[in-house]
């Protein structure tokens, strides 16, 4: 009894053993972008993704682990000889992932190498296309070339090549010697020209400036001339119309008994007043002895007012 009691639970023991390896055999937890490529008698099957998934044991088989994350290749360095016959050493980074599973497993025995390969062929192809100068210049068209010559090789791969990056493009020491060469030639040249520009433009500046100052002055003299022409014309004016007014003045007082005798009164002081200055200013002066000259003076004043009164030159007539 005790021994059939033993047979039936080492029975259910080793049943439940071989389930848990079928269990275990059959379970397959895939990470988070990772592929697994199954296969049934050696036959490709099915691809897997992340999570949880289930094969037959014995039959399916997991042949290959897929990872499907976005992969950074570096490309080694490699010699290139430009249009001109110029020897490059080219080195760069390629960034790619896995599309296809399945093509990446059987489509190519190792897509990162033939991914690399490609590149570095691509790359000497393109750079013999162009001259050195422009090799420098055209490192987007070259990146972009060589993308694409891997995307079309990479459709039969499951692949995709995302962006290539050239790190590094180091040509002969000649050459880098004749470039700088060329380039302090270029930096001469510039200088020279702009010294030379700059020179040009503060002469032009400066007889530009002295143009400008001679108008200027022109100008000024001319505006000093005119002012100074009004300022003498309006004092001729002002002198004739202060002399007018004064005439005109002495004309009406000279019209009135009172301005007679004014004026016959002013005659004979000038008139005394002459005498007295030709008697100053020469040494001999020539009298007629007579006692009664200045009377005289005065009576020949008062005849010359009194014949003006008649003709009434004092009356404005």
């Amino acid at each position: 009894m005790d021994f059939l009691l033993d047979s039936g639970l080492g029975f259910w023991v080793g049943l439940t053993v071989v389930v848990l390896l079928v269990l275990n055999s059959s379970i397959k937890f895939v990470p988070q972008n990772t592929a697994f490529v199954v296969e049934r008698f050696g036959k490709f099957h099915k691809s897997m993704t992340a999570g949880l998934n289930f094969v037959v044991p014995i039959i399916d088989r997991v042949a290959y682990r897929v990872s499907l994350k976005e992969m950074a290749l570096d490309v080694p360095s490699q010699s290139a000889i430009t249009k001109d016959n110029i020897t490059l050493n080219v080195d760069g980074v390629l960034y790619m992932k896995v599309l296809d599973p399945e093509k990446a497993s059987y489509g190519i025995d190792n897509y990162v190498f033939g991914v690399t390969q490609l590149a570095q062929t691509t790359m000497r192809s393109e750079i013999g296309k162009i001259t050195l100068d422009r090799t420098f210049e055209e490192r987007d068209s070259l990146n972009s070339a060589i993308v694409n010559a891997i995307n079309d090789a990479g459709s039969a791969w499951g692949t995709t090549c995302l962006r290539y990056e050239i790190k590094d493009i180091t040509p002969p020491q000649s050459v880098l010697e004749a470039m700088e060469r060329q380039m302090k030639a270029e930096r001469d040249k510039r200088a020279v020209i702009l010294e030379s520009e700059g020179f040009r433009q503060s002469q032009i500046n400066t007889a530009e400036g002295e143009k400008r100052a001679q108008v200027l002055k022109a100008e000024g003299e001319r505006e000093q001339m005119i002012l100074e022409a009004e300022g003498e014309a309006q004092a001729i004016k002002t002198v004739a119309e202060a002399q007018a007014e004064a005439l005109a003045t002495i004309g009406q007082a000279a019209a009135t008994a009172e301005g007679q005798k004014a004026v016959q009164l002013d005659l004979a002081t000038k008139a005394i007043s002459a005498k007295e200055k030709i008697a100053k200013e020469s040494t001999v002066v020539l009298m007629d002895g007579d006692k009664g000259e200045a009377g005289r003076v005065v009576a020949e004043s008062m005849a010359v007012v009194a014949a003006m009164n008649s003709s009434g030159a004092f009356n404005g007539s």
